[in-house]
């Protein structure tokens, strides 16, 4: 079964950057005395979902991570390594990477009640890709065979099936694409492609406050922008059954304050530490602090649908503006050593990544960045703003990165923060910014291939392309690599791909995110994933 070769490759491609994963336990991780409480329930940091709980709808961390925990997909990622395991399929099988027959497990219900079926895949997946429901992760469902039916490029459905889907039985249905995708199996642990209730079609604005999931966890509360409370489920049928209670998602404005939570006991789980703290974390924590690689990139982006950013001149002021940038010194002094300088659109640990790559387009260069913005016409409108969200201590490197373009070419560039991650993000997926506007930007990987960084997020009309990036030479390279037998050679096709955003430069690769976090002494058994998020059914609450 190719699926089992893919994960084999997954595993080899991962294993050793992520070998450094910390792992706590007991006293000798600093934690409190006592036994294990399998009902107690911890506090994790985090932000507020951009939109409602709906699989489809939600392609930001803020939301991603609760839909990860209330659902399931047919396939999930193992938190050491990112190699495919089989969640709620038993089997997904092709001879040809087009054609595929997906077999689910038995026993498998919603939270509710409602068996888990094939229909309740198809369903989902019909109705996630059509244009009518505007779901943000729509283009998902773009590799299935009838998905212009669905999803014309302009006018209304045609259809509200995609011909590709076909239930067989309660426990059986088929999937054709319209090309082959040498890696499809690893895109269905996406919680996109996570299966519906019926209850979700009778109001499914209402469900996206309230989902019934069929994962670890669901919803018990949710206070908006203050907390999201999830509890443990005992009816979940996975292998990764919770250790605790529940987890309660708390909502900060700032890094700082969930930081001083953290070390008087009212936070127990931190994902990223704030950039005023990185020099004394691991003192503050010992222990408990965690320093590990991620498959994380930082970047910022141009609005790339303004007519200001057309044609090869000003590709080239955008290759400027990179050269400009001193990454090597902010990661050093800013970020405290906590990143790593971007080599390229991915990072380490991902199949198709070049620890050896070194592109003269991410490289600090004075002279040659005043020579491409001055050959390309300048900054439109001769200023620069970086819009970014300040709820998690992004102000000190945006503050740096426009002072080393202020200082290097002379373009006046300044920060513009929004106080939250769903503010920022709304005005970014609106794509009303203008010419001027940059826009921070972060990707973390959804499965551990290069597509994810790539296809994902410059295709035309991919879910993810914030900056209305459009090439067709790259969709052409794109769905030439899509095609190819193998993982493998379609990494290879992939990277020639990359050599044509490397010239375009729709977004900027700034630097590859390390894990900083810690926990508190009321937990214990706290892990980090290959993409940084706590393994949140691993973390056992101590009693008191």
């Amino acid at each position: 079964m190719r699926g089992a070769k893919s994960a084999k490759w997954a595993a080899c491609a991962i294993v050793v950057a992520m070998a450094a994963t910390a792992c706590g336990g007991g006293k000798k991780d600093g934690a409190a005395g006592g036994d294990p409480d399998a009902k107690g329930v911890f506090t994790y940091q985090a932000s507020e979902p951009q939109n409602p709980l709906q699989p489809a709808n939600g392609n930001e961390v803020g939301g991603g991570r609760i839909l990860k925990s209330i659902f399931r997909g047919l396939t999930q990622f193992a938190p050491k390594d990112g190699s495919l395991k089989m969640a709620v399929a038993e089997k997904i099988e092709t001879t040809d990477s087009q054609h595929f027959t997906v077999t689910l497990k038995d026993g498998w219900t919603f939270q509710n009640g409602e068996k888990v079926t094939a229909s309740s895949f198809v369903d989902a997946w019909n109705w996630g890709a059509n244009i009518k429901n505007n779901q943000l992760n729509s283009s998902w469902f773009s590799d299935i065979k009838g998905y212009e039916d669905v999803h014309p490029e302009k006018g209304d459905p045609t259809s509200d099936k995609m011909s590709g889907l076909v239930v067989k039985d309660d426990r059986t249905f088929t999937v054709e694409l319209k090309q082959p995708v040498s890696y499809w199996q690893y895109k269905t642990g996406y919680p996109a492609l996570s299966p519906l209730p019926q209850a979700f079609y009778k109001d499914p604005k209402a469900f996206g406050q309230q989902p019934i999931g069929n994962g670890p966890y669901k919803l018990e509360k949710w206070d908006h922008n203050t907390q999201i409370s999830l509890r443990s489920w005992d009816g979940y049928k996975g292998e990764d059954k919770p250790q605790n209670g529940g987890v309660d998602f708390k909502i900060y404005l700032k890094g700082e304050a969930a930081y001083a939570d953290l070390q008087s006991g009212g936070l127990d789980v931190i994902d990223q530490i704030p950039p005023s703290s990185l020099t004394k974390y691991k003192t503050d924590l010992g222990d408990r602090a965690v320093d590990q690689p991620m498959a994380t990139i930082q970047m910022i982006g141009f609005a790339m649908y303004n007519k200001e950013w057309e044609g090869v001149d000003k590709a080239k002021v955008r290759q400027g503006l990179s050269m400009a940038i001193d990454r090597d010194s902010i990661t050093k002094t800013v970020l405290q050593g906590s990143r790593k300088p971007a080599n390229s659109f991915l990072t380490p640990g991902i199949l198709g990544y070049d620890a050896n790559a070194k592109p003269e387009v991410l490289q600090f260069n004075p002279d040659k960045a005043k020579q491409l913005i001055q050959e390309g016409g300048g900054i439109p409108g001769g200023k620069i703003t970086i819009l970014y969200n300040s709820d998690l201590g992004h102000k000190p490197w945006v503050d740096a990165v426009c002072n080393s373009i202020t200082k290097t070419v002379g373009v006046t560039c300044e920060g513009n923060p929004k106080p939250d991650f769903k503010t920022a993000r709304d005005l970014i997926t609106s794509k009303k910014l203008g010419a001027g506007d940059m826009f921070r930007t972060g990707w973390q990987a959804d499965y551990p291939h290069i597509a994810s960084f790539l296809a994902d997020v410059y295709r035309t009309g991919a879910a993810s392309n914030d900056s209305g990036y459009s090439n067709k030479e790259f969709d052409d390279l794109a769905n030439e690599a899509d095609k190819a037998k193998t993982p493998e050679e379609s990494a290879k096709l992939y990277k020639k791909a990359e050599e044509i955003l490397l010239k375009d430069m729709p977004q900027i690769p700034l630097w590859n995110y390390e894990e900083n976090g810690g926990y508190s002494k009321n937990v214990k058994n706290v892990t980090y994933d290959w993409i940084g998020d706590p393994v949140w059914t691993d973390v056992q609450v101590l009693k008191k």
